[in-house]
């Protein structure tokens, strides 16, 4: 299946690389052949010195809530969470702690039901419409995204996860994925996947006030990192503003724009990574090709989840 067309992004600013400076011989450390004391060693005590003890062997397996999150049961923090509860169980067993390794799924289940192995991992995007929570229920019963799922994902999906959240107001691009460890790489600030905003704000703003955010911004104790903003239009008091950040944290761009005076009365997601909303249709999703997703994936580098 095809995916949504990529957007052409304007410039990024990139966060420059660090190094670590090599560390060099400790000062007054003794000439090699001498001992701690400075007199030289003799052959016969070199050669009863006694060998170095044997380096442990690396763990084998993982985590079991890393295992129930790569098969798409739940993301780690709510495997965790069925874990403290007692859903999961290998054999007759109850599994106490996340912590847990295993090196596979064999005789785990939840809720009394087998787990399978994890399957490839799969990306979709979705055309999230305004009015729907980001969640698999609402205590106050409004609609979720699992209602406009059931027809929009394709035949075959299976269970899928968000990649961070929409809130019930915003729409536009919500990537979903079968891989709860990948979701979690994806959602991790150090990992700094960018996402792309369009708002539309009434109020008073500059476009100085918008290249500042690059640098972050404080707002009632909580830190935002740097924003790469820019007016796209104006008409009156009214205009359009696109956002690029890389940390997500929840209403970010609402309270950073209420902070500069603005009153959001709509906003879209945009992009998400190399991934645009484009042309897809409002209610639609697709499946992300797999060539895509792992040229993307290639990009992520050594990023841990």
């Amino acid at each position: 299946m095809s995916k949504p067309p990529h957007k052409s992004g304007g410039s990024r600013r990139g966060s420059p690389s660090q190094g670590r400076p090599s560390q060099g011989p400790s000062r007054g450390a003794p000439p090699r052949g001498a001992s701690k004391t400075g007199k030289p060693r003799s052959a016969s005590s070199a050669s009863k010195a006694p060998a170095p003890p044997p380096r442990p062997k690396d763990r084998e397996g993982d985590r079991i809530a890393k295992l129930l999150a790569r098969a798409g049961v739940a993301s780690r923090r709510e495997a965790e969470r069925m874990i403290a509860e007692g859903r999961v169980r290998l054999g007759e067993d109850l599994i106490e702690t996340p912590a847990t390794v295993l090196t596979s799924l064999n005789g785990v289940t939840v809720d009394g039901k087998p787990v399978k192995e994890a399957e490839a991992t799969r990306l979709f995007a979705f055309h999230k419409p305004a009015g729907l929570i980001t969640a698999e229920r609402d205590p106050a019963g409004r609609p979720t995204i699992y209602t406009a799922l059931r027809n929009a994902l394709p035949a075959g999906a299976g269970r899928v996860m968000p990649v961070g959240r929409l809130d019930f107001s915003t729409e536009g691009l919500l990537l979903l994925t079968n891989d709860g460890e990948f979701k979690r790489q994806l959602e991790l600030p150090a990992t700094g996947v960018p996402r792309t905003y369009r708002a539309r704000a009434f109020g008073d703003v500059t476009q100085k006030q918008l290249e500042d955010l690059i640098d972050g911004i404080e707002i009632d104790g909580v830190r935002y990192g740097k924003i790469n903003a820019n007016m796209e239009r104006k008409t009156g008091r009214n205009q359009w503003i696109e956002m690029t950040l890389t940390e997500g944290k929840n209403r970010e761009v609402r309270r950073v724009l209420e902070h500069l005076g603005l009153k959001v009365s709509r906003l879209i997601r945009v992009g998400y990574g190399p991934f645009a909303l484009d042309e897809l249709p409002k209610g639609s999703a697709v499946e992300i090709a797999t060539r895509d997703l792992e040229a993307f994936r290639r990009t992520l580098g050594g990023a841990k989840a």
